[in-house]
């Protein structure tokens, strides 16, 4: 066993660059420093005249090895409140100062920011004392525990700074926040620089840029992208592709505004409990309307359009919907996090007896999708309420309506058997949901799509079916998105294939490589003969070495490439190099296409 948990490991850490800081820089003043997952972050004032760059990280790294090496010791001690005001407004630390303060006076010095301004909470209980940690000549206010000698402390790495505001509020001064990586091993260390190497040949919004798939332009602004015609033509594939799918599957797809009036999102309950989320309200003509942000009430409103019968249900309503949504700058990430993105989005009204089969039929479906995709590490996870978040759930009459659709959707999971882990208090406001989580190319678990059973907007919207004895009855829906965004969902499509897009979505699946220019009338001939068997072929023709071409075609991710010269021109044989393979391989024409039919049939 370990003689610490990598929790105290890291956060000793975070203690120990603070101390190599102040080595170096004894002017810094110190925001603070918790553990976040692989590491820690620091927030420091160097003051106006002090820019940290690459070359200064490696400078306090060095200084931190070099403590660890002279075994520099934690000390803890506990004072009163009042004499740690006194200890740190001496250091002249004054945002540990205004930490003790706020301490002192609410009992935490945890204060939300709410708009732009600091929302306090009721103060529940007096602090006397609190305890300093000290190493080195740095001295901190933290509950601890730690290490007990900097010599515990052996695999780190100090990886790169960011700007952040103090306490997470905009009219506060800009920190300089230091990130940093930390492992019980140097084994484990060196394992996750590696995974970050490799994850930063993933990135989706390098290779979005390198492949002109996409482009994000400040003039347009931020977090609304741009899709170029690559990166347009393999979205509409993809769109196509679920088309076909949800027809097969008794889906109808619908289409609604970009804008809608304040009233449908009071009734849906949207601008309660989401406002902060939504844009400013448009005024027209002297009434409010907002930019859509889910398609949800929209489609409870084309159901409303007429009475429904029970012979109609299950009704599954799907729309390519873009919505819109508030996100901060500071967390807009190429296509993953948005302000502006079009979801892959199904509504689904059926019968209270039908909940179970229903849900059964949306997950079979997520499989047969992740399935074509080559999607296979996922997992389902089912997200509860939390009966004590009463601002979320405060309508308890429900409860047993949440644990029956809770049920059905259990016995769902188990016929379908699927791994399926249960959460509390990750629920909709307005029932239980499923969540398909995936690991990203870092390793972390994002939530891909979800599937939400919705019992509180039948209600809301007055929506009603005519059962066999002609009584009107209240369906349930499902929400569901199998691909999530389209835009998250290419994002991650590129992560795992590092671009390299299978045959059946590569926007060129042929590139014809003339050797020389007398090569190049071949070649336009026979990419006219590919393109008339339904293939998507392009030809080189500058003036180029072959080489050249190769290399070029290699960084446009081309799954196949053939290299035209005098053998080919005359001979019914091509020379075939495949994506990711060195050497050539003979082949007919007509085994050549028929192997590329093969691959988009089989999307492999």
């Amino acid at each position: 066993m370990p003689k610490y948990s990598i929790d105290i490991i890291r956060h000793s850490t975070a203690h120990l660059a603070a101390a190599a800081v102040l080595e170096l820089y004894p002017e810094t003043k110190f925001g603070v420093g918790p553990i976040i997952e692989n590491g820690f972050y620091y927030d420091f004032d160097f003051g106006a005249n002090i820019k940290i760059d690459l070359e200064m990280l490696k400078k306090i790294e060095d200084k931190m090895k070099e403590m660890v090496k002279q075994s520099f010791p934690f000390e803890r001690k506990e004072v009163p409140i009042d004499e740690a005001i006194k200890i740190f407004r001496e250091l002249k630390q004054d945002y540990k100062v205004e930490l003790l303060e706020d301490l002192k006076k609410f009992g935490t010095t945890t204060l939300s920011v709410v708009e732009g301004t600091l929302s306090v909470p009721t103060k529940t209980k007096e602090v006397e004392k609190v305890s300093i940690y000290t190493v080195g000549k740095f001295v901190d206010l933290c509950r601890g525990p730690h290490i007990e000698n900097a010599k515990d402390l052996r695999a780190f790495k100090l990886q790169k700074t960011a700007g952040a505001y103090w306490r997470g509020s905009e009219k506060n001064k800009m920190l300089t926040r230091i990130y940093g990586l930390v492992f019980e091993t140097e084994k484990e260390l060196k394992e996750y620089l590696e995974l970050l190497l490799d994850a930063e040949k993933r990135d989706h919004r390098v290779l979005g840029e390198d492949l002109e798939f996409f482009t994000i332009s400040e003039k347009v602004g931020k977090g609304l992208p741009l899709w170029l015609p690559k990166g347009t033509f393999i979205r509409h594939k993809i769109e196509e592709y679920m088309y076909k799918k949800l027809d097969e599957k008794g889906y109808q797809h619908v289409c609604t505004p970009h804008i809608t009036k304040k009233d449908l999102y009071e009734m849906s309950g949207h601008l309660a409990h989401y406002k902060e989320d939504m844009y400013s309200p448009i005024d027209i003509e002297g009434e409010e309307y907002y930019l859509k942000p889910m398609n949800c009430p929209h489609h409870h409103m084309i159901y409303k359009s007429r009475t429904r019968s029970y012979r109609e249900l299950p009704l599954r309503l799907g729309e390519y919907g873009t919505v819109y949504r508030f996100e901060r700058s500071g967390v807009l990430t190429g296509l993953i996090r948005t302000r502006c993105f079009t979801q892959e989005d199904a509504h689904i009204y059926c019968t209270p007896e039908g909940l179970s089969n229903e849900f059964l039929n949306v997950v079979k479906t997520f499989k047969e999708v992740y399935d074509d995709f080559k999607i296979k590490d996922y997992y389902f996870r089912l997200s509860l309420p939390d009966f004590s978040k009463k601002e979320k759930y405060g309508d308890i009459e429900k409860r047993d309506l949440w644990e029956s659709s809770a049920n059905q959707i259990r016995q769902a999971m188990k016929e379908f058997g699927a791994k399926c882990v249960e959460v509390e208090g990750e629920a909709a406001f307005y029932g239980p949901k499923i969540d398909v989580q995936i690991k990203n190319v870092l390793g972390k678990e994002d939530s891909i799509a979800t599937i939400q059973v919705d019992f509180y907007m039948p209600e809301r919207f007055d929506l009603t079916y005519t059962d066999e004895k002609g009584e009107a009855k209240r369906p349930i829906i499902i929400h569901r998105a199998i691909l999530g965004s389209f835009e998250r969902f290419f994002a991650f499509l590129l992560e795992r294939t590092a671009g390299a897009m299978p045959a059946w979505l590569a926007p060129a699946q042929v590139k014809l490589l003339p050797v020389g220019q007398t090569h190049v009338e071949y070649s336009l001939k026979l990419a006219d003969e590919l393109k008339k068997e339904g293939l998507r072929a392009e030809v080189d023709s500058l003036n180029e070495t072959v080489g050249y071409k190769i290399r070029k075609a290699e960084k446009e991710k081309i799954p196949f490439m053939l290299v035209i010269g005098d053998k080919e021109v005359k001979g019914k044989k091509l020379a075939v190099r495949v994506r990711g393979q060195k050497e050539t391989t003979e082949m007919t024409i007509k085994k050549f296409i028929e192997r590329i039919k093969k691959e988009v049939e089989q999307k492999l």
